[in-house]
């Protein structure tokens, strides 16, 4: 953990240096025109600050870093260190180190800096400035979900109920308008629910969910992504209380505003397989028509899409065939399983987990029939994968061989031998002898 932190720091201090250090001329003509070189700090500080924004939306996170780095450097020039802007500067650093990277403990750094900032800079002529107390909003509600990353959780609540009370005060003096107050209020609320929900206390979480999805919907819209995140959340802690219905609508609700986006395939399909997934976790009958509905959606968003896709089906199709083994259809499953052995030995590679679990599957279902020479030759395939992968003194491994040496012993196995090659062969192929991509030196040992 500490060797961790320690990378993390490193990291960030690499990523200032980098964005604070003077840039050798030819770097900064290849990026920038040449009149940018020569504009005043104000203009330059205004001009990181929409790079940043820029960056961030396109998800870049490692340029929007930099850019909140040099806007600190710019503002500390154009106005001093002891100007509330600074603070300000700081705290628009420490939520992207928070949002972007999720490193806790330096957007706690940075807040405690412009803290320590704006505790000095309010006097007279700043004790009027709204700005200064907006500014305080933000700092107390991101030092608040920093500490709630950090687990500490009491805390974590007293920076919560400050920008809560602050922003009540700044609306009931007229300081900013309802609308705004509402915008302020639906990440509040937020907060809070991820406060309790990490804590465990689901029952305490759910009605700031529920705050927060109304707040969002009042002022985005009810059809706006920022809505996606938080119906999952709130269906999330629906589950864990046992509220499945209201758990798979909202994730519909969700799917249904992810379709209205132009989604990628992967991004359909991630999230169609968030339906079944709670269809399936409800364990309710009358879900199961619902789980194999998104199964199937998700699974034709990807079935054409590239390497990456293909491995992604794979995995799903495996959730579904275990979906279809628990509602009673196994021959269907078992299928399905056999059919997709061969496109997982070229996705995975010959001798991969994959590879390893759909053969002690199809084992397995072979020896619930009765076939025990087949269930053998799958399940010694198994055997050597899992020896190859985990070591022989695996608990997979040695589950297997257990069940290997027993079928070893029954007549149809360990008596025929040869028949067994003269005859009509097993489904499951021999593994095949030319080497998957990357994986030359595994069987070339085998």
């Amino acid at each position: 953990m500490q060797e961790e932190q320690e990378t993390h720091i490193s990291n960030h201090l690499d990523e200032i240096v980098a964005a604070v250090s003077i840039t050798p001329r030819k770097k900064i003509q290849n990026k920038l025109p040449q009149t940018a070189l020569f504009h005043p700090p104000r203009e330059k500080l205004q001009l990181c600050e929409e790079k940043a924004k820029s960056y961030s939306s396109s998800h870049n996170y490692k340029q929007a870093i930099q850019e909140l780095v040099r806007c600190v450097a710019l503002t500390r020039i154009c106005y001093g260190d002891s100007h509330w802007k600074l603070a300000e500067a700081y705290v628009n650093l420490a939520q992207g180190y928070l949002q972007l990277k999720g490193l806790s403990l330096q957007a706690k750094q940075h807040v405690e800096k412009a803290q320590e900032i704006l505790t000095n800079s309010i006097e007279p002529p700043y004790n009027d400035n709204t700005d200064v107390f907006k500014c305080s909003v933000e700092l107390f509600h991101t030092m608040g979900r920093a500490l709630i990353s950090l687990q500490k959780f009491k805390e974590a609540s007293e920076n919560l109920a400050k920008a809560e009370r602050l922003t009540k005060e700044l609306l009931q003096c007229g300081r900013i308008i309802k609308e705004e107050w509402i915008e302020i209020q639906a990440q509040l609320k937020l907060s809070w629910a991820r406060l309790y929900q990490g804590q465990k206390k689901s029952k305490e979480a759910l009605p700031y969910y529920q705050e927060a999805l109304e707040y969002i919907e009042s002022s985005k819209g009810e059809k706006s992504l920022e809505c996606v995140p938080v119906l999952r959340e709130l269906a999330g802690v629906e589950q864990a209380l046992g509220f499945h219905n209201s758990c798979i609508n909202h994730l519909l609700q969700a799917h249904l505003i992810v379709l209205n986006k132009y989604p990628s395939q992967e991004e359909a399909a991630n999230s169609a397989h968030i339906v079944a997934q709670a269809a399936v976790a409800s364990g309710r009958p009358e879900h199961h028509d619902a789980a194999e509905q998104y199964f199937q959606e998700s699974m034709a968003n990807l079935k054409d899409s590239g390497e990456m896709g293909r491995a992604k089906f794979l995995l799903i199709q495996d959730e579904f065939c275990h979906f279809l083994k628990i509602t009673g259809q196994e021959e269907r499953a078992f299928c399905i399983l056999k059919e997709s052995l061969e496109a997982k030995v070229e996705t995975f590679g010959d001798f991969s987990p994959e590879v390893a679990e759909t053969y002690r599957l199809l084992g397995g279902a072979d020896l619930a029939q009765g076939n025990h020479s087949r269930a053998h030759k799958k399940l010694n395939k198994c055997l050597q994968i899992q020896t190859l992968l985990y070591g022989p003194q695996d608990k997979r491994t040695l589950a297997t061989q257990q069940t290997v040496d027993v079928l070893s012993k029954a007549p149809d196995v360990g008596g025929k031998p040869r028949q067994a090659q003269k005859g009509k062969p097993a489904f499951c192929p021999a593994v095949p002898q030319h080497p998957a991509h990357g994986k030359a030196r595994v069987n070339a040992a085998v």
